[in-house]
């Protein structure tokens, strides 16, 4: 798949911008390896998801591929310095720190997303697809072991059964299937796929930032727990959150409702 990527050239392999409205994309740029990651790109695709997760002006990210890839994993071609270097080391760990980062992560996928870019594909808040997007986890193929979530994730996802199925198989999943079991929860032509992701992104940016920010937390961290302690969970972060709300916030969900009840019904 390529060799081991250039530090020089890094930052063209991984970019970042941000829009004047907040929303941040990042887009992995190393389109003829179908975006397999090197070790330097891992590293920095980590400080890349780690900066924008700081930065006060984004709002949501969006994180997507190049070309006919949305991600092929990791390059093979140097396994021995990803799989055997600072591995441990969850500062250069994107999907660690796709996991720490408080804001909405949407993952669109345009093509292929194998092993560790189904990986870090699963890592996403809300992940959407083209019509052209491809899901294969070949960790059984080569030997690998997953350490990117990939044995926890999906099955929690789409089941245990089918997990198994994609696990142990190294099956194909085509965009059609994921939609059906319910992996992505939008499929379009791929034109439309940063349309449509973008637009998913401004439809955030009109709520509450604090709740939104609030509502992953807890969504994440409940998710991780048996029901009835996700729900106790849920209660004692919404005690707290009332308890906080203050005059001015009453106030303002007054203004609310009367320029609500203002506005002309289009039924």
């Amino acid at each position: 798949m390529g060799g081991e990527a250039k530090k020089d050239d890094v930052r063209e392999q991984v970019k970042l911008e941000v829009s004047a409205n907040g929303i941040a994309t990042v887009t992995l740029n190393r389109p003829k390896t179908m975006n397999s990651l090197s070790s330097d790109m891992i590293h920095y695709l980590a400080h890349i998801i780690k900066t924008a997760a700081n930065d006060d002006k984004v709002k949501v990210i969006i994180l997507t591929g190049n070309g006919r890839g949305f991600c092929a994993g990791v390059d093979l071609s140097a396994a021995k310095g990803v799989f055997q270097g600072d591995v441990k080391d969850e500062s250069k760990d994107p999907v660690y720190q796709m996991d720490l980062c408080k804001k909405p992560i949407i993952g669109a996928v345009n093509g292929w997303a194998i092993t560790g870019g189904f990986e870090v594909a699963l890592a996403c808040d809300i992940l959407i697809a083209s019509t052209e997007a491809k899901f294969m986890d070949t960790h059984s193929k080569f030997g690998i072991f997953p350490s990117w979530g990939m044995s926890q994730r999906l099955s929690r996802l789409i089941g245990l059964n089918c997990a198994r199925h994609v696990h142990l198989t190294g099956m194909e999943v085509d965009s059609q299937l994921a939609e059906k079991w319910g992996l992505v929860s939008q499929v379009v032509p791929p034109a439309e796929l940063m349309k449509t992701a973008h637009s998913i992104a401004e439809m955030i940016l009109k709520n509450d930032e604090n709740l939104v920010r609030d509502f992953k937390a807890i969504a994440n961290d409940g998710g991780r727990l048996p029901l009835g302690e996700g729900l106790k969970l849920e209660k004692e972060r919404a005690h707290a959150s009332y308890k906080a709300m203050t005059p001015e916030f009453f106030a303002k969900l007054q203004q609310y409702i009367s320029g609500r009840k203002q506005t002309p019904s289009k039924l």
